[in-house]
């Protein structure tokens, strides 16, 4: 599908977006209308006059990648290959954020930092993460490999291997083995589960079975009736 004599970085770029995106139908309608895709690119221009210590010009480049594409990644960032961001308007990265191969970012999402100092302040993801629409990961932690980051959740605690994480604060949950597979990234984040459902579930189920016990526990009418008539000394009621 791909040219032979493209570089294999490029390569593996487009081939990250036909692999996750259902949607892109052509390799010229990757290379000229999917923002992510060029804001990448934009990237790692960008860190290389970062790491020349151009970096002026290398946050001139950020800037410029900015406007074209709605997407801002800081210069110092460093991203490993096969990263791919889909639609991406909003999406910001910040200078100590390290991103593993084969991660996948949605709109909307911040990896941002919790602290004024110059100092690590932004997340690492691992290989293979997928954080969701509008996530918020905040601070120098880490998300570990082929773990899944629920839509609009908050996440400013290290997540372990293989977890999913939902919420505000986010609540980590193992995904119990189910990772995926090594050649196609896991995409289903809208299958996570709820944990403030399942919480509620359980409360439920508690509910129910202290209401049965009361049940048992309560005197039947006819002797509420007795102790009711024994009060009144006797009279009728």
């Amino acid at each position: 599908m791909l040219s032979i004599g493209m570089p294999e970085n490029i390569r593996r770029d487009i081939q990250a977006v036909f692999d996750r995106d259902p949607a892109a139908r052509s390799v010229w309608e990757v290379l000229l209308l999917y923002p992510g895709l060029h804001a990448v690119w934009l990237h790692r221009a960008a860190h290389a006059l970062w790491r020349g210590n151009l970096k002026w010009l290398a946050r001139l480049v950020s800037n410029i990648s900015r406007f074209f594409t709605g997407i801002e990644i800081h210069p110092g960032a460093q991203i490993g290959p096969g990263f791919f961001i889909d639609h991406g308007m909003g999406t910001v990265i910040g200078e100590t954020a390290e991103i593993g191969a084969n991660v996948t970012l949605y709109h909307n999402v911040t990896l941002g930092g919790v602290s004024w100092e110059k100092v690590k302040r932004h997340p690492t993801l691992e290989d293979h993460v997928v954080v969701g629409a509008g996530a918020q990961v905040l601070g120098p932690i880490r998300i570990g490999a082929h773990s899944r980051i629920g839509a609009n959740s908050v996440v400013v605690k290290d997540v372990p291997a293989g977890s999913v994480v939902v919420g505000i604060p986010g609540r980590i949950k193992s995904r119990n083995g189910e990772l995926a597979e090594s050649e196609r990234e896991d995409l289903a984040h809208n299958r996570l589960p709820d944990p403030n459902a399942e919480t509620l579930r359980h409360l439920a189920a508690r509910l129910i079975a202290v209401e049965h016990t009361l049940q048992h526990m309560q005197p039947s009418d006819e002797q509420q009736t007795a102790d009711a008539w024994v009060e009144s000394g006797g009279s009728h009621i």
